[in-house]
């Protein structure tokens, strides 16, 4: 018999509540407790995704109203076996839309899962009645189950919160969790360390589940988990690509400077015919046997030094890019193909295929959706129609020199900052270096344009 679905939507008042941590150390718990865990975050974010896989113990997967079709979104989440864990960001009624269509409480409503509410209770005590209430009420599609408190100051403050909520409203609390710096990640940016680079990441992960645990009442969150009523969406998307056409390696940049990549496009590259070969641009002097380059994001300016010391690996890029290899680069993968990247700590030369130099800036350069129009220089596109594709940016660093005109661009902007003048994607050769972050999805499905580019370029080779 099929266990009944284990669904929770775990958001909060605001951003900053606590909610990655604390989602990290249930999804860890219950993994401890012999649980199988699917954890989802909403929205583009690369860094949160890649704490709660560790926690979890398998990929995280992002789910996002602005890039995916409502079907998609039901199809991964109805796809998750044992408990599926959504964590929100910002706060429950939180997005870009004015009217809330795209806020957690909306997703939470498409996806009919109940509403664990984190709050953040520094500083609060009777207070926490109407301010939960509020939350729970303002959107009648939602229900919110519970509430876990967060950062409580004691025992005594605990017992006012609770009994505010016991007062004056039917919510229970299902844990309160100490204001301990034990049970926190340090948060750079606008997220948490990447996992990649904090060191004995996984000890950190289990020990934050073993004391989130001794906060949390695992059966009543158990409890309200199982009235999530079945999804009735497939286990998996419709097909919906062509299918996989010849094999070709395609080299990932993957290491402590290169990790932003979402585990659905990775998977799309392989049902479209592609082996993945890992490569550690900083420990790896030389490209291995590549039909194709991809790229990602990540924080190379935190080993820029590291990256520039490898003169071979950069070498070997820039050969390979003048010799006409497809080159998919994304934010970091831009700083590392420019001439230099400009930091706190100087000038480090990098692959050179750029004709610009880069720099970091104290502030956002750009933040949020994007909407690209591919040009007719464009080696692939990654939109679906000849309209435009929803993509994401976040970066701190710009073009410290302006890029020549003559220079092709592969996408215009009808929104989003991009290169800074209404344009995104270097094209150099067969190279399309952007700060778009490209999220494979019905209506971008840049992947399989990517590896029949390559195809295409292979056999143009081949036949030289």
């Amino acid at each position: 018999m099929t266990p009944p679905p284990r669904r929770l939507y775990l958001s909060a008042l605001h951003k900053g509540s606590g909610k990655t941590s604390l989602t990290m150390g249930l999804a860890a718990a219950l993994r401890q407790h012999g649980a199988a865990v699917h954890a989802f975050k909403r929205g583009p974010d690369y860094i949160d995704p890649g704490w709660l896989s560790q926690a979890a113990d398998r990929p995280c997967r992002n789910l996002d109203l602005h890039t995916m079709a409502r079907a998609e979104i039901r199809a991964e989440v109805a796809a998750a076996e044992g408990w599926a864990l959504i964590e929100g960001n910002k706060g429950l009624h939180d997005g870009v839309d004015p009217q809330g269509r795209d806020s957690n409480a909306a997703l939470a409503a498409e996806l009919q899962t109940p509403v664990v509410l984190i709050v953040d209770a520094r500083g609060m005590t009777r207070g926490v009645a109407p301010t939960v209430l509020g939350h729970a009420q303002f959107d009648p599609r939602v229900r919110v189950a519970g509430v876990i408190l967060n950062r409580v100051g004691g025992r005594r403050h605990e017992a006012k919160l609770r009994q505010a909520l016991a007062a004056y409203t039917d919510i229970p609390v299902l844990g309160a969790i100490p204001d301990d710096e034990a049970l926190r990640i340090d948060a750079p940016y606008l997220g948490l360390i990447p996992a990649a680079e904090q060191e004995q990441a996984q000890q950190a992960v289990e020990r934050l589940g073993e004391r989130t645990a001794e906060h949390l009442d695992l059966a009543a969150l158990q409890a309200v988990a199982e009235t999530a009523p079945p999804l009735g969406a497939p286990p998996t998307p419709a097909p919906r690509r062509e299918a996989a056409g010849t094999p070709v390696r395609i080299g990932i940049a993957h290491d402590r400077a290169f990790n932003f990549y979402y585990p659905g496009d990775l998977e799309a590259l392989e049902r479209g015919g592609a082996q993945l070969v890992r490569i550690d641009m900083l420990g790896d002097t030389a490209l291995p046997p590549v039909d194709g380059l991809i790229l990602g994001g990540g924080f190379p300016e935190r080993h820029a030094e590291g990256l520039a010391a490898n003169h071979a690996m950069k070498a070997a890029v820039a050969q390979a890019a003048a010799e006409g290899l497809p080159i998919h680069a994304e934010c970091g993968g831009l700083l590392y193909l420019s001439q230099g990247l400009h930091t706190g700590q100087g000038r480090h030369a990098m692959a050179g295929v750029l004709p610009v130099e880069t720099e970091m800036t104290e502030r956002p350069q750009g933040h949020g959706y994007m909407a690209l129009r591919p040009t007719a220089d464009a080696p692939w596109s990654p939109a679906a129609t000849g309209g435009a594709a929803t993509a994401h940016e976040f970066h701190y660093s710009r073009l410290r020199t302006e890029a020549p005109r003559a220079i092709p661009r592969a996408y215009r902007l009808d929104r989003g900052h991009g290169l800074g003048d209404g344009t995104d994607g270097l094209i150099v050769g067969n190279t399309v270096a952007a700060y778009a972050h490209l999220r494979d999805t019905s209506a971008c499905p840049w992947t399989g344009r990517f590896l029949a580019f390559v195809r295409s370029r292979r056999t143009a080779v081949d036949r030289t």
